[in-house]
């Protein structure tokens, strides 16, 4: 299925005749049996990069014009090695794998200024076939997970709230508030803040709270009706400290999360923090700058993380610590249906879809979505 232009679901065009590429030097040849759908599949599609309050049509840009069409979205790539490039080793033919998604702008381990990303920059998974770096298709055997599971924990969504707690310095014990927290990077924070021993806190909409406490939220508030959200929050917390926002919405909300970590600065050992990495909610918000500067909030931009963190990830997924969210499968021919689903996102939609194949569904025999 491949994008060509800005605009809705009929950009994406269906094609049989579309070649299978050739890996070259240092790459794998896959054959994809599952892509987890992202937020920013549907963002650039529509152009909604925009870094000003213009509202102008653009593509993510980080790291230069380097969207072109037409192009295969779809970051969270998982299959099967069927050849391999030069300098690849041939036993690696056969590996199921979990592909690292992002287009690294240099070797540093511990830094990544300029993001791009396959399905992005380069093509990804919503495809038969696809062409990847060896050293970022990570061999994950885990029998116990699907390939549609192992997809819901692809690097796009688990990499960006990993570096949403990295980047905001968040430690064992401390409570951290997460917004949007029944998508693909909320639920992946309840349990990352789990991994590393935060107390989560979820705000979502109605009808998620028995499945996001499941996943470790300790408390869940109903976004709906809210008038004051430090009043709300102190009351579902039963008082505890704030120490973290990991916001995904943005717009509206963020001033009150940040008054809400700032009520009660005596009780602080920490600065308030807030990381966000999504303005669903609105690209633009009036920040009374005094509240930041006299309260000496750290705010964090997080895009992508990086080289380090994504390791760290693969490895606890080998270690079968992050637990799969499989909001639904449906067939790649159904890519634009499934666009539109991914927007009208229900009280009883949790975690992620995830596009498969359609020669995968009827090999393989998986019930996709009605």
């Amino acid at each position: 299925m491949v994008l060509t232009g800005h605009g809705g679901p009929e950009r994406l065009e269906w094609r049989r005749d579309w070649p299978v590429p050739r890996p070259g030097p240092g790459e794998v040849l896959v054959r994809i049996t599952a892509c987890a759908k992202n937020n920013t599949d549907r963002k650039v599609r529509e152009g909604l990069y925009s870094t000003a309050d213009d509202g102008a049509v653009t593509s993510f840009a980080m790291a230069g014009n380097t969207l072109a069409f037409p192009r295969i979205q779809g970051a969270d790539v998982v299959g099967h090695v069927v050849a391999v490039g030069a300098g690849v080793a041939p036993q690696r033919i056969g590996e199921r794998g979990l592909l690292d998604f992002n287009i690294y702008p240099d070797a540093r381990d511990d830094l990544n200024l300029a993001p791009d990303y396959f399905g992005h920059g380069a093509d990804g998974g919503f495809a038969e076939y696809g062409c990847f770096p060896a050293d970022q298709f990570h061999a994950i055997a885990n029998p116990a997970l699907s390939d549609a599971e192992l997809a819901t924990l692809g690097m796009c969504s688990w990499q960006t709230g990993y570096r949403m707690l990295t980047a905001a310095g968040v430690k064992a014990g401390e409570h951290v508030l997460v917004t949007g927290a029944s998508g693909g990077v909320g639920t992946a924070l309840l349990q990352l803040c789990r991994v590393i021993g935060a107390v989560p806190h979820a705000i979502a909409s109605a009808g998620k709270a028995e499945a996001l406490r499941a996943l470790g939220a300790e408390t869940v508030i109903d976004r709906g009706g809210v008038a004051d959200w430090p009043q709300a929050i102190e009351r579902a917390t039963g008082g505890a400290r704030i120490d973290a926002v990991m916001d995904l919405v943005g717009g509206g909300m963020t001033v009150p999360l940040i008054q809400a970590m700032c009520r009660d600065m005596r009780g602080r050992s920490t600065l308030p923090r807030l990381s966000i990495a999504g303005a669903s909610a609105g690209n633009v918000t009036a920040l009374p700058w005094t509240l930041i500067y006299l309260n000496q909030v750290q705010i964090f931009g997080v895009s992508h993380g990086t080289r380090a963190e994504a390791r760290q990830l693969i490895g606890w997924i080998r270690d079968n610590r992050l637990r799969p969210v499989l909001a639904g499968i449906m067939p790649l021919s159904r890519l634009r249906e499934a666009e539109r689903l991914f927007v009208e996102r229900g009280r009883d939609f949790i975690g992620k879809l995830v596009i498969v194949p359609d020669r995968v569904i009827a090999e393989q025999a998986l019930r996709a979505m009605a």
